[in-house]
This record gives structure tokens, sequence and C-alpha cells, in this order.
């Protein structure tokens, strides 16, 4: 037998026979389709002690090597045994999607081509899908195709950190050379109070400090104030403070609140401030032509965040930054080495290392490519709306349980807190964290709690997954109600919850 083979003393196997091999496949896929086929019959969730976990991670013996179709079945049971199931039709969580099965199947292809996108020349395939990818989600947002420009990123919080990056190259040109110490000024960017923290990490990360940070109120729907903004703006140049950069939100991850983008992206013309639109979720609405008016003024933005591991379906992580400045980014992370083969004779396209925070990474738009030639744009946009539908009825069946939904926003999220419950009770919080934990018990849904307003306690759940529909609804509301009942009853909220039905 040849060494490639494995077979001398002492070489693992690592290709495996062919029989192997074929044993694998089917445990893999098998675990798989089971997943997808018996998933809505599994608990939402599982509360596995930490014992418990790694009792299971113990199973595994390294000193004692295990068959390869046996690791994956018991890797496979081991997640299906102990994970919150984000995949799960009755997850009503924090953007975690069921992903499609072509997605599925193109990481699999990823992981087994291991294709190097730092450089054209690797893998010319890939480097022009994700060409094509970047130019025709610009154009969903308004930009010119053969304008837009943009990179893959691992998610929301990688593509929001590049583009403050752009953003502070493009304001502080000598900045990549000179430093943060070389400027005049502090420099200070702008984003709602409700808006995503990887932009406060993101200014830990890039030396600006947490301090840089601003963050604008917001209105009683939770979106964005321009006059307080401008204020703001007027407020640090006064103070000798450099303004750089203004970030709206097109849905929030608390409440799904879209900033008023068009008047942020006039305020950034006037005040010549970089503007950014952290679209990673709602951004998908671009995409339905009767929800796209919801994010008019996003094609006046500088750059925009989206993430396709959200709402369009596909495996984390997936996340894109584009933007209409087709230099900028290339300017921003451009470096030279020698040990990097030469572009390829011919060709325009800048290598990806040139223009992005990775350096060797995967081939992450394969999944979005392959998803969006199967279901088309119509088909996404099909999916999204039925989402946004489910997400309609939510609010509705929730009212009519008497809970109360507190936020206002076209997309498929509610916050909401129990109506029987007087307003401003200083243990709502706990309340509300004691239904959630009754919810999750249940094993028939997942929900969380969230803050508005950095302090307002509520409920919240969201349409995460194309699987869910009106029975999934009135299992989350039934639990719901089961829990208040149980709640009301027991003596630890006795008298404070007063009751929801007429007999009670």
């Amino acid at each position: 037998m040849t060494p490639e083979h494995g077979k001398e003393k002492g070489v693992p196997d690592f290709l495996l026979d062919a029989e192997e091999r074929q044993r694998l496949w089917r445990s893999l896929t098998e675990a798989i389709e089971k997943y997808a086929t018996h998933i809505r019959e599994m608990p939402a969730s599982a509360d596995p002690t930490p014992e418990a976990a790694r009792a299971l991670v113990e199973r595994f013996d390294f000193q004692r090597p295990m068959a390869p179709d046996e690791v994956v079945r018991l890797a496979a049971e081991a997640l299906s045994t102990t994970q919150v199931h984000t995949p799960h039709p009755r997850y009503f969580g924090l953007f975690n999607p069921t992903p499609t099965t072509v997605g599925i199947a193109a990481d699999a292809l990823v992981a087994a081509f291991n294709p190097q996108l730092a450089v054209w020349k690797h893998n010319p395939f890939g480097a022009e899908v994700e060409r094509r990818l970047i130019r025709e989600f610009g154009a969903r947002f308004g930009y010119v195709p053969e304008q837009t420009d943009g990179v893959m990123a691992s998610g929301g919080s990688e593509a929001n950190h590049t583009a403050l990056l752009a953003a502070l190259t493009h304001a502080f040109p000598k900045l990549g050379s000179d430093g943060l110490r070389a400027l005049s000024a502090q420099p200070v960017f702008y984003v709602s109070a409700e808006s995503h923290h990887s932009f406060h990490k993101a200014a830990r990360l890039c030396g600006l400090g947490s301090g840089a940070v601003r963050e604008i109120q917001v209105n009683a729907s939770l979106q964005m104030e321009p006059e307080a903004l401008e204020s703001a703006v007027r407020e640090d140049r006064r103070s000798g403070s450099a303004p750089f950069l203004v970030v709206g939100t097109a849905g929030t991850t608390n409440a799904g609140a879209i900033d008023p983008l068009r008047e942020i992206a006039a305020i950034a013309e006037r005040e010549n401030l970089w503007f950014h639109a952290d679209a990673a979720w709602g951004g998908a609405a671009a995409l339905v032509p009767e929800m796209r008016p919801l994010l008019a003024g996003i094609e006046r933005a500088d750059s925009i965040t989206l993430d396709a591991h959200k709402w369009l379906s596909v495996p984390m992580g997936a996340g894109i930054v584009l933007t209409r400045h087709p230099e900028i980014l290339r300017r921003t992370f451009h470096i030279s080495a020698a040990y990097v083969p030469p572009r390829a004779a011919g060709v325009q396209t800048a290598d990806a290392y040139e223009s992005s925070m990775q350096w060797s990474r995967r081939f992450i738009g394969l999944k979005i490519f392959l998803s969006l030639a199967v279901a088309g744009w119509e088909g996404y946009a099909e999916t999204i709306r039925r989402m946004t539908k489910v997400g309609g009825q939510l609010r509705r069946d929730l009212e009519a349980a008497d809970w109360e939904v507190v936020n206002s926003t076209p997309l498929p999220i509610c916050c909401f807190r129990d109506r029987t419950l007087p307003p401003d009770t200083a243990m709502e919080g706990d309340y509300l964290e004691s239904v959630v934990r009754e919810v999750i018990a249940s094993g028939k849904a997942w929900i969380s709690t969230t803050r508005l307003r950095k302090h307002i306690p509520v409920l919240r759940a969201c349409i995460t997954s194309y699987r869910t529909n009106g029975d999934d609804l009135r299992i989350l509301v039934s639990v719901l109600n089961e829990a208040r009942t149980k709640l009301r009853a027991g003596t630890g909220w006795a008298g404070r919850v007063k009751s929801a039905t007429p007999e009670a």
C-alpha cells in the first residue's frame, strides 16, 4: 500500500479508503436528513448541565482512534440533545435561521474543495461568484452595479468593523501610515441608542476607544432622532472633536426599528460624514418590491452591511459589506507581500486580501449563490413576504390573548409584555424572566427577554424560520398563557398579576 493511503505504521489515513468514505457520507447525510425531517418533533432547546455536556465530550477518546462514521453519529447525537435548536420552527430568537438545504450542500462542497479566496488566481470561479453577488445586492439597494464594491465577511460584526475602518480612512487619509496618534482631533461617530453593539466593540478594536461612540436618542418608535443627531454633531465640532461617521440601522436587534435613513443621509451630506447603513437583518426587505420603500434613503449610504445568514436563511457565517466607493476598501486594507502570488495577467479585479480584514478565508459566497440560483429573486421575495405576514399574525394572536405588543415595526419581530401586569411594576423584569424560563422549560418554543431604551423589560419573539406557520404561533401563545397562569397561581407572584380571565 502506498503512503498516500496512510497505511504506514503510525500514520493515520486522513483520506480513508473508498468504502470508509461511503460509510462516512451515509452517516453524515442520514444525520442531516433526520434532523431536517424530525426537528419539529424535538424540543426547541435543551438545558443540559455542564457535567452532562462534558460527559458527551469525553466520549471521544483521543488515545484510541474511533471509526469515522461513529464519530459523526456521536457528534450529531450530542448536538441534537444539547443545543438551542435555532433551525426549529418555534425558535423565535436572535435572527438565527433555518438554513436552506442548498446552502448546507454548498458549505459541504466548500469544505471538500477547500478553496483559497485570498487571491483571484487561486480560485477564479469563487472570486467571480462573490464579485457578482456584491454587484447584484448593490443593485437591490439602489447602487450602480458597476460602481459597487464590497467583500464577504464572517458576519455583521466584521462587516460593520470594515465599514468603520473605511470611514476612518476616508476622513483621515494618512491614518494607515501615521496611526491615530497623529490626528489633531479625537474622531467620534454616531449610532442610535438602539444600535448593535458591534460598533462599540469595533471602536475598541481599531483604537478609537468606546468613548468615541456617541449614542443618539430615539423617538417613541425607537428610531434615531435626526434633530438630536444634528445637535450632537454641532456640539462635538464646538468641543474640538472630529465627527466622521453616522450609522443608521435598518432593523434593530431589539425591536426591528428602522432609522429615518433619508433624513440621516441628508445630515451626513451636509456635515461631510460617512453614512453607513447597518441593514444586517432588515436589509433583506430590499428584495421585496412592496417593502423596498421601508429602506428609502439607503441608496445614499456610503456603505451597507447585510447578513445573508439572517433573513436570507443561509448557514452561518455569511456577512456582506457593500460600498459605492470602488477604491475605498483597497485604500483601507491594501498591503504588499512577497509570498503572495502575482496577480493574474489581464485581471482587473483586486485580490480579496487587498480589500478585506481577512487574508486566507473560506468561500463564503457559494451558499448564497447556490441558494439564489435555486430560489431566484422572486422565490426569496415570496419567502420574506410570507415570514412578514406570519409576524403580523403573531402580533394579532398575542394581542388577542392579552399580551401587549409594545414595539412598532413592519418587520416580523414582537416585543411584548403581560397586559394583566400593572404598568411600571417594580418586579416586572423578574416576572418576564420567569415567563421565559417556563416557556423554554416546556420545550415547545424558545423566546427571550430584552430591554428597550436600556431599562424597559419586554419579552421578544422574532420570526426567524421559513418553516414557522400558524400552528407554531398557536403553540407559542398557548405556552405563554400557561406560563402566566402558573405564575399567577404561584405564591411568588400572587397578587402581583391581575386576572386575565373573568372566572379567575
